[in-house]
């Protein structure tokens, strides 16, 4: 993974950097990687997790057809 450092800002570029690997996931496995997890509460987590992705694609494809009003973007 790179950043470029522009004007030697790099408060930005640790920002950017930051964002990058959260979207990647990688806080949220190291995270899960600091204890172990016995098999069957990584089974359960893992179940959970394939629920709400299909719950998520469900709610979108509604939204796609019309039977579910767009989602509001936040305001920032």
């Amino acid at each position: 993974m790179q950043v470029v450092v522009r004007d030697n800002n790099v408060d930005q570029a640790l920002r950017v950097l930051k964002k990058k690997l959260q979207r990647e996931g990688v806080f949220r496995e190291m995270k899960a990687r600091r204890a172990y997890e016995k098999p069957s509460e990584r089974r359960t987590r893992e179940k959970a997790e394939a629920i709400r992705r299909a719950r998520k694609l469900a709610r979108k494809q509604a939204q796609r057809e019309g039977l579910l009003p767009a989602s509001k973007k936040r305001a920032a």
